[in-house]
């Protein structure tokens, strides 16, 4: 039996070929036009030759997700958002993993130039001089998900850690809670700097001082055990942690010291993501719209693969709180 061909799904649509690569290619169409191609390509069981198709259009119709690390939930969230845009509009999601050091970033955006995606959407856990002048050199169309500096040149879409933070201390200022203490990650990365910033100025719109603040070496579960000692010696009666995984592994050892939250500890978390809802007690967090961050930046990377001479866009998501019962 023959492979189906594209000639043959546009005679079963009734539609021309033309027609029917528009809708393969997620280029605009009528709602008609694509259910008729659609329904012919499923009963014929039509597969796009994706060869032959990069060979003809200059292009792979393959993007990548960079991120620092594809094992922090708040990620996956992100990555299931790029991947329900960009999936409609013909293109595969790849996802890769930069780690924590800026050298790796460098590299990824370099590597672009080896052809094997028509775009890059990176959200960079730390950014220097090299990072901007290699996204400024790219060989295809980048768009970084967090802050990168104007010159770098590119559409970004970021959080606002800072009105987070002022939600956060809001929060548990009206709960009762004034020994405020803050679980960092890496301050010197760019979440890790936006949200102390975000703490230190929230704490002076409520004349507070920090009761104690702590830096972990990373931004996982494992590290915030590690130096929750540093937080709780301090005796506070609320904890904000720099994202989720810290906070649940605060959490933990709480626990283990006998102390309850939120009675004796109040504790808040920061991204909301999956791991908010799923920990005991579950946890407070403020939603800094990863998912929507993730829509945002996809359909800025797809405008710019059509159009490159774009001006850049620097879109700021707003955020929320999610109150759950880590605190009272």
């Amino acid at each position: 039996m023959s492979r189906p061909t594209i000639a043959g799904v546009a005679r079963a649509a009734g539609v021309s070929v033309a027609s029917v690569s528009r809708v393969l290619n997620g280029l605009p169409a009528t709602e008609e036009m694509t259910e008729r191609v659609r329904r012919a390509v499923a009963e014929l069981g039509y597969v796009p030759d994706a060869r032959a198709r990069s060979l003809k259009v200059g292009r792979t119709f393959q993007l990548t997700l960079a991120v620092a690390d594809v094992g922090n939930p708040v990620y996956v969230t992100m990555m299931r958002a790029v991947e329900e845009v960009v999936s409609a509009a013909g293109y595969r999601l790849v996802v890769t993993t930069t780690g924590p050091d800026v050298v790796d970033e460098v590299a990824l955006v370099q590597g672009m130039a080896r052809g094997y995606a028509d775009g890059l959407l990176i959200s960079p856990i730390r950014v220097d001089e090299d990072l901007v002048k290699a996204i400024r050199a790219c060989e295809v169309p980048v768009v970084v998900a967090g802050s990168v500096p104007s010159k770098a040149g590119v559409d970004t879409v970021r959080a606002n850690s800072p009105k987070g933070m002022l939600l956060a201390v809001d929060h548990l200022t009206y709960c009762g809670r004034r020994r405020i203490a803050f679980l960092n990650g890496p301050a010197d990365t760019v979440p890790g700097a936006a949200r102390a910033k975000g703490f230190a100025e929230a704490l002076r719109a409520h004349d507070l001082e920090p009761i104690a603040v702590a830096e972990a070496a990373d931004f996982t579960f494992a590290a915030g055990r590690r130096v929750s000692g540093d937080v709780l010696r301090a005796k506070p009666n609320a904890v904000i942690c720099a994202n989720d995984l810290l906070a649940v592994g605060l959490m933990h050892e709480l626990a283990a010291a006998g102390l309850d939250v939120p009675n004796d500890v109040a504790v808040v978390g920061m991204d909301d993501s999956e791991l908010a809802e799923q920990s005991f007690p579950p946890l407070t967090s403020v939603n800094l719209g990863s998912a929507e961050r993730g829509r945002r930046a996809a359909e800025l990377l797809l405008a710019r693969i059509d159009d490159n001479d774009r001006t850049p866009r620097r879109i700021v998501v707003q955020p929320s709180l999610s109150i759950r019962r880590s605190t009272p």
